[in-house]
């Protein structure tokens, strides 16, 4: 039996047989080379420009970022005359302050100016009001939070005006223009039952059952003093308005005895006392008025203001027409006889005094001549007329 090699021929004996194979194996082997060699040449290239470009960028950010530093170290503005009221608040930290001081335009940046107050090792600074500007060096500005700041601020910024005979609407307008709450806010919160209810158990001499009458318009009405008021940024509508109260608490305090005395309850001695507030000028004519409105109520007889037309209309009027006047409101004092719900705004204490010191006449009419402020005083409806034919220009003419 003949017996079959198996041994085959390996690839250099194929190689010496067959030398066509040997030369294209030569030629694969250095195309595998050059691929290999022009592969490592990219690399090298593609980490070579991420190093550069990542250099660049360092080198890039380096110098912008020094600059920015270097732009946050001076004065924001160094032609700046404006001088700025600023609040810092309780338990404020260094890092709040910068913040603050950021967003209020002093210094160009939080992170910066916070990070110099610790390297310059600055104290803790106190709360306060603070006069500061964009045009004020770091280390200025370092040195008057230093020096501490007011309890109360300064500027009008910081103020609530409440003006003598505003009503609860142009209140809450002012507070809303100071502050972060709305006027919706502002408002609900005075009609709010529950904090009505805190306030008469605080101020028990000032607030009565009366505020809950039925049509108020707003239970605080004629309650808020008029008065300049400091707003610090913590307050609340809650805040305000109990300030307020409180400060109509101890001024009408002077007055508790004559108010005891006299034939009529706080509550409508402030309604009165709200319609005098803008029906005439000067202390002795608000007192003719006072005297006008007390002959009118003793006789039964519509006080027929035009103040409380204005306030049922909620608009602001310069002449009440006919038409006006039968607008259908409780505050409507010419179809109501009597002092309607309550106040009609919120007065001041002159006419508060005048209305508890009225003058004693015979007069149940005024008017006013609107160009010079004179107000004129009669018996009768006929001397009335005749003083409106003179004085009054009728706004349904022409």
């Amino acid at each position: 039996m003949v017996k079959e090699s198996t041994n085959q021929p390996n690839k250099e004996q194929d190689i010496e047989t067959h030398p066509e194979k040997n030369d294209s194996y030569k030629k694969r082997a250095e195309e595998r080379y050059d691929m290999r060699r022009r592969e490592s040449s990219l690399i090298k290239k593609i980490v070579f420009s991420i190093i550069f470009i990542g250099v660049l960028l360092l080198l890039v950010l380096g110098v912008v970022g020094y600059n920015y530093v270097t732009g946050a170290l001076v004065p924001l503005d160094e032609s700046s005359e404006e001088i700025k009221e600023v609040e810092i608040p309780m338990g404020t930290s260094t890092k709040g302050i910068a913040e603050i001081l950021e967003e209020e335009s002093i210094v160009k940046d939080a992170t910066v100016f916070n990070y110099y107050m610790k390297i310059q090792n600055a104290p803790e600074f106190q709360a306060g009001f603070y006069q500061l500007s964009a045009s004020m060096e770091l280390d200025e500005i370092i040195e008057t939070l230093e020096v501490g700041g007011t309890p109360t601020p300064l500027s009008d910024d910081y103020k609530i005006l409440v003006k003598e005979g505003a009503t609860a609407e142009e209140i809450a307008e002012e507070f809303a223009a100071k502050s972060d709450y709305t006027v919706e806010e502002f408002l609900k919160v005075m009609d709010d039952e529950a904090f009505v209810a805190e306030l008469m158990e605080e101020f028990p001499h000032l607030l009565t059952d009366a505020v809950k009458k039925e049509g108020i318009r707003h239970r605080l009405e004629g309650y808020l003093f008029p008065a300049t008021y400091d707003y610090l940024s913590h307050y609340t509508p809650e805040d305000m308005i109990r300030t307020m109260v409180q400060k109509t608490d101890e001024v009408l305090r002077q007055y508790r005895g004559m108010i005891e005395n006299s034939e009529l309850d706080l509550h409508s001695l402030l309604t009165i006392a709200s319609l005098v507030e803008k029906e005439g000028v000067t202390y002795e004519d608000r007192q003719m008025i006072a005297g006008v409105f007390y002959n009118r109520l003793a006789n039964d007889m519509p006080l027929q203001s035009d103040i409380s037309i204005i306030y049922a209309l909620e608009e602001h009027l310069e002449y009440v027409t006919i038409a006006d006047t039968e607008v259908d409101s409780p505050y409507n004092l010419y179809l109501h006889r009597g002092l309607g719900p309550g106040p009609f705004n919120n007065p001041s204490e002159d006419a508060i005094k005048a209305t508890l010191t009225p003058a004693e006449t015979d007069y149940f009419y005024f008017l006013a001549d609107l160009e010079t402020g004179e107000v004129y005083f009669s018996e009768t409806f006929e001397e009335h007329l005749e003083l409106q034919d003179q004085y009054v220009e009728d706004p349904n003419e022409g």
